[in-house]
């Protein structure tokens, strides 16, 4: 299938980004961790992004509204406008006569919730990696914050998958650095979350990427929040201090391709150490 075909469709139902990944580029991956696993026919990975506008994290930024992003940038984002798209595309897939499985970007972390049903495979449900599935789409890299980075938005996107058994021309893997990976950037987090640095790989890819304390982001106050999806999954951070300091560091150094007249840190970022249940202030 043509994939110049698919990308044309998927952003006329309102994909800002598009990437496919022929199967192979998961051999590496265990039985369930692995698009076969749930498709066994699956020839194609297609992942399928929609941005989160900048002005979503305006209230954030500003410590003054945090429901918009919570909506526009988490749920409402998710759940209706990119999984409307993610099911088009699927569809036009089937139009075209190829089976299509869409998948909504669930954590990877939720365990098991069955037991195994056929020898051989594992317990359902099977949880995909969808960061890992984008860089193997040549869709973006995972940055030093651990943030799923785009050359054109960086962090600021959602994404969500579709198995084809269509066989589609690939995207080539990202081959440019978006992020400098540099232990700098340990300084965005006023909780010293980055206790660490390590090397990932996927597909042959090499990314400087810091160990993360989870827990610390679970009591962050700067705009992280529980995952959207499952408790199990790690804190929502696309609209914390640190995605929001990576953001401004990589529109002022150019890094990323999509441009506004001002630029996004006007002032001091405002951030709290402390936990702080705003409910009771």
């Amino acid at each position: 299938m043509n994939s110049n075909e698919i990308k044309k469709y998927a952003k006329e139902r309102g994909a800002d980004l598009v990437g496919i990944a022929a199967i192979e580029r998961f051999d590496e991956l265990p039985p369930e961790k692995h698009p076969r696993t749930i498709f066994p026919e699956t020839k194609s990975v297609v992942i399928i992004g929609r941005r989160i506008t900048r002005g979503t994290l305006r209230g954030a930024e500003e410590g003054t509204n945090f429901g918009n992003y919570v909506l526009y940038g988490g749920d409402w984002l998710n759940n209706r406008f990119l999984a409307m798209t993610t099911f088009e595309v699927a569809e036009y897939l089937e139009d075209n006569g190829w089976e299509a499985v869409p998948l909504p970007n669930l954590p990877p972390e939720v365990p098991p919730m069955g037991v195994t049903v056929r020898k051989g495979q594992p317990p359902p449900n099977v949880m995909l990696d969808f960061d890992d599935a984008a860089v193997r789409a040549g869709v973006g890299e995972i940055g030093y914050c651990g943030f799923l980075l785009t050359p054109t938005y960086g962090p600021r996107q959602r994404i969500q998958m579709i198995l084809t058994d269509a066989v589609i021309e690939p995207t080539p893997l990202l081959d440019k650095a978006i992020c400098p990976g540099r232990g700098e950037c340990k300084a965005l987090c006023p909780l010293e979350a980055f206790v660490g640095e390590k090397e990932q790989v996927i597909a042959g890819k090499r990314m400087k990427v810091a160990d993360v304390d989870y827990s610390k982001c679970a009591q962050c106050k700067n705009g992280a929040c529980a995952n959207f999806s499952h408790p199990a999954g790690k804190p929502d951070r696309l609209a914390s201090v640190c995605a929001r300091s990576c953001v401004d560091f990589l529109e002022k150094s150019g890094r990323i391709s999509n441009r506004f007249a001002a630029p996004f840190r006007k002032r001091e970022a405002w951030t709290i150490k402390e936990n702080i249940d705003f409910y009771k202030v």
